[in-house]
């Protein structure tokens, strides 16, 4: 490992934060050098974490043996010079062996997702969480979000247990919610906005204390991006709002026109500026031409930002 545990705290406690999209070639398969050459494009750009085999980058379309090799491309290409985070989910068990393979190929971190379970309890999703901190000597940030959202009571039991429990991943944007875990929890963990688009309530997010946050658009707009959030944590309260009204809101609008654009759109974006990843594995679906169209005039729209 590159990064201590208290290292990865501060990284996701202060910066943008990356999630960049898995490349595949013309078969469908995971293209490593066009992968190797989007983190090392992406390097160039300030960010405190490199999040791998993300949402954005369709981890739950990977198999083990690509999970493995993204993980691996992923610290070669630029470990060392941010902390690689990779994720882990699915199922407890599935998800002890993304942490063991993550471990093993050199990644600092761990980005629990849900498990996959239509529903679950508090009680049972705790159970869940802790067994794979505990199989692991990796840091773990707990992306809660959808059957799997933790309240402020069992976050509190899971970070109890956990002493590798060093971040929460907000992926459903409730801020009286996250306002509560933060103030009864306060420093325990770090805290990181995760909801799709997060910059659309970054504001939001700042207020309670959120200053960092996932940007899927940082994959196709990276100068924009780093603008957004530097103009953010400044008080530059013009150009967030301009860029809110001219690029975030249309884009979370045409994202809102089909499930699954929140990956998809973000990939074709990234072809759109010269750096394919091939298209979204199914069940997602890549955007038509004419909403191609509209997202190659808000990529012109982020340029002149």
């Amino acid at each position: 490992m590159h990064f201590s545990k208290p290292e990865l705290k501060a990284s996701i406690t202060d910066g943008l934060l990356s999630f960049p999209v898995t490349d595949f070639d013309a078969n469908g398969k995971f293209d490593a050098e066009s992968y190797r050459k989007r983190l090392l494009w992406l390097k160039g750009y300030e960010v405190s974490a490199l999040f791998v085999a993300g949402g954005t980058g369709e981890f739950f379309n990977l198999t083990l043996d690509e999970f493995r090799e993204i993980v691996k491309v992923a610290v070669e290409a630029i470990g060392g010079h941010v902390p690689i985070i990779a994720s882990a989910g699915q199922s407890a068990e599935l998800a002890k062996e993304h942490a063991r393979i993550a471990q093993e190929e050199g990644a600092d971190g761990i980005l629990l997702m849900p498990p996959y379970l239509t529903e679950c309890s508090q009680g049972g999703i705790v159970e869940y969480a802790a067994s794979v901190c505990q199989s692991t000597d990796l840091g773990v940030i707990y992306y809660n979000r959808a059957n799997g959202y933790l309240n402020v009571d069992a976050v509190k039991s899971l970070a109890d247990r956990c002493d590798n429990l060093i971040g929460l991943k907000d992926g459903k944007g409730d801020m009286q919610a996250l306002n509560i875990t933060i103030k009864t929890l306060g420093d325990r963990l770090g805290y990181v906005g995760g909801v799709p688009t997060a910059e659309i309530i970054a504001e939001a997010y700042l207020a309670i204390g959120v200053s960092t946050y996932s940007s899927a658009v940082f994959n196709f707009v990276p100068d924009m991006a780093v603008k957004f959030y530097k103009a953010l944590r400044q008080g530059d309260s013009d150009f967030v709002s301009k860029a809110t009204r001219e690029f975030f809101i249309p884009f979370v609008t045409l994202r809102d026109t089909m499930p699954g654009y929140a990956v998809s759109l973000v990939k074709a974006g990234a072809g759109i500026v010269g750096y394919s990843g091939g298209d979204v594995r199914a069940p997602l679906t890549m955007p038509s031409n004419e909403q191609l169209i509209q997202l190659k005039g808000l990529v012109e729209k982020a340029k002149s930002l």
